[in-house]
C-alpha cells in the first residue's frame, strides 16, 4: 500500500523461492498458482497492516494498481484480475503499471529527492539494461544485454555449479573471495550489433 507515491505504508512478500529451488529457475505455471494460493492473504495483511479496513469497502483506497507486463502470463492474469475486480467493486480507478517502469520508478522509495534527468541500471530476473530517464514517463533506452538477463545468467552459472536456486546470492558469496584478474574473458557478442556500447 502505497500513500502519494513515496511513502510505502505497508509492504508485504510472499516468497516462492522454495517452489522453484528444485527445478534451478522459475516455472510459470507453478508460479501462477503460487499467485491464485497467496493473493488474498497477502492483500489482507498489506491493508491491514496499513490501517485499512477492508471488509468495509476501501477506506481511504483512491486506486487500485497492478503489473500489466512484461512478465509471465499466469502470474501477471491472477494479479490484474483481482485488481480490476477490487477496483469495479470498490468504485476505484484501476492503474496498469509497467513492471519495468516500476524499477525504474523504485528508487525515489529510497530516495525521492532525485533529479531528472538520470541513468539508472535496471537488472531484475529477465531484464538488464541501462535506461535514460529524461523525465517522467520519457525514456531512452542506453543499452542491454543481447542473450541472457543478469538474473538469467546467475541462475544458469549456479545450477551448472550445484550452488542451487535462487543462484544469486551463492555465486555473490563465493565472488567476494576470487580473484577478478583470474581468467581473460572475451568480450563475447559485441562485434555483432553496431549499437552495442563498447
Amino acid at each position: 500500500v502505497v500513500e502519494r507515491a513515496t511513502v510505502v505504508r505497508s509492504s508485504v512478500v510472499s516468497s516462492q523461492v522454495e517452489q522453484h529451488a528444485e527445478f534451478g529457475g522459475v516455472v510459470p505455471e507453478i508460479a501462477g498458482r503460487a499467485h491464485v494460493r497467496e493473493l488474498v492473504p497477502v492483500l489482507a495483511e498489506a491493508l491491514a497492516t496499513a490501517g485499512i479496513d477492508n471488509a468495509a469497502g476501501p477506506d481511504g483506497v483512491d486506486a487500485v494498481a497492478a503489473t500489466t507486463g512484461p512478465g509471465l502470463v499466469g502470474s501477471l492474469l491472477v494479479g490484474v484480475s483481482a485488481a480490476k475486480a477490487l477496483s469495479l467493486v470498490w468504485g476505484v480507478p484501476f492503474v496498469s503499471v509497467n513492471h519495468l517502469e516500476a524499477h525504474l520508478y523504485a528508487s525515489f522509495l529510497e530516495e525521492p529527492d532525485l533529479e531528472l534527468p538520470l541513468v539508472v541500471l535496471l537488472a531484475s530476473g529477465g531484464h538488464t539494461m541501462l535506461v535514460l530517464m529524461e523525465g517522467h514517463g520519457r525514456y531512452r533506452l542506453l543499452g542491454s544485454t543481447l542473450d541472457d538477463a543478469a538474473g538469467e545468467a546467475y541462475d544458469k552459472v549456479a545450477r551448472y555449479l550445484g550452488l542451487g536456486y535462487p543462484g544469486g546470492p551463492a555465486i555473490d558469496s563465493l565472488a567476494a573471495d576470487g580473484d577478478p584478474t583470474a581468467f581473460d574473458y572475451p568480450r563475447a557478442m559485441v562485434q555483432e550489433n553496431p549499437d552495442t556500447l563498447p
